[in-house]
């Protein structure tokens, strides 16, 4: 059992290492974020069609209310890849990232709606510790500028993405992670397909590598193996202990985009990371 805990921790780990991927390729990519966000479906789902070929998963949909399900959480995810890609593209990674990760202390308030469970107040003093690492972490705001929208963007993108994820947990045990990934690349790709004609600029060279990139790393392996890991979290937990995520950003913006936030971001960062170490701990102790 111990040993299965620790193996689902690094699991979570890397897949929060690949998505932290978006908020420097978020950046890298100079088209408009709804016409990324197109070819980052699109390419999904080719990388997603040729491993759940070579697989041999069943894409077979049991029932209306499953189908109706995927379909209302791609919306939120399209809906959230968007906005989070304008956040980047406004207020920089370190300020789109962290203040997409709203989402845990987002999470932890919607998670008894969805299913009538009690709210943890641990999660909630969990939640609201992660939101003071990301006053720490956070530049200082403006009003009205790039930045201020960038984080108004950031936040609605963590709505989006919390409900998204919501709705996912509730399918995680009946079907494989990336038959679940395939099916919401493959709606979005068809919902957002009338912005190529709606914005201006084709993808180039360097654009088509970081799309690559994002289609690959960031979202066929990234996300396909954050969807998996909910099967072992409840989803309070999983988003607290993903918040970890917005360190690996700011630590590949530096590396590659040389943008170096200020030096509040170690205490914001330290109590970030304390706050899903905690989690990993309480977590663990559940399953015990």
């Amino acid at each position: 059992m111990k040993n299965q805990h620790v193996k689902h921790l690094i699991e979570l780990n890397l897949a929060m290492m690949f998505v932290s991927t978006s908020g420097v390729l978020g950046r890298f990519i100079s088209t408009a974020p709804p016409v990324t966000i197109w070819w980052r479906s699109v390419l999904t789902v080719v990388c997603l069609a040729l491993f759940i070929w070579y697989k041999k998963i069943d894409l077979k949909i049991a029932s209306k209310n499953d189908l109706k399900t995927i379909l209302i959480s791609s919306l939120f995810m399209g809906a959230h890849w968007v906005t989070y890609f304008y956040a980047l593209k406004l207020a920089g990674v370190a300020i789109g990232m962290i203040s997409m990760f709203t989402y845990p202390i987002i999470t932890v308030f919607l998670e008894p709606l969805f299913f009538k469970s009690k709210l943890n107040k641990v999660h909630v003093l969990l939640g609201l510790l992660v939101l003071i690492g990301i006053y720490f972490l956070t530049p200082e705001f403006t009003i009205k500028n790039n930045v201020s929208l960038g984080v108004l963007s950031g936040i609605i993108s963590a709505v989006f993405y919390s409900i998204r994820n919501i709705l996912m947990k509730q399918k995680v045990a009946s079907y494989h992670g990336s038959m679940l990934m395939f099916y919401q690349m493959l709606i979005i790709s068809f919902l957002l397909w009338p912005v190529l004609f709606l914005f201006e600029g084709t993808p180039s060279t360097n654009d088509w590598f970081g799309l690559a990139t994002l289609a690959l790393l960031t979202t066929a392996i990234g996300h396909t193996m954050f969807v998996v890991c909910m099967k072992n979290f409840n989803i309070g937990a999983i988003s607290i202990m993903s918040s970890i995520q917005p360190i690996y950003g700011i630590l590949f913006a530096i590396l590659f985009l040389g943008e170096i936030p200020v030096s509040t971001t170690v205490i914001g960062g330290a109590l970030i990371i304390t706050t899903v170490i905690i989690e990993s701990v309480l977590s663990k102790k559940e399953k015990n």
